[in-house]
């Protein structure tokens, strides 16, 4: 998955957790998920940094 699909499934999981519609074990589950996209965009975005960074030396 790339970056940009990471973003936007941790995106769709924000609006779904903003729905009143969800159970509880519904709620942690997508909040899970949307954490672990989160977590592996910021990883891809300090890989980048990192590229970029040495790029620049």
């Amino acid at each position: 998955m790339s970056f940009e699909e990471k973003l936007k499934k941790a995106n769709e999981a924000l609006d779904k957790l903003n729905s009143d519609e969800l159970t509880l074990n519904e709620s942690i589950k997508i909040y899970k998920t949307g954490l672990e996209n989160i977590k592996k965009a910021r990883e891809e975005l300090e890989k980048a940094k990192l590229e970029v960074e040495n790029i620049d030396e």
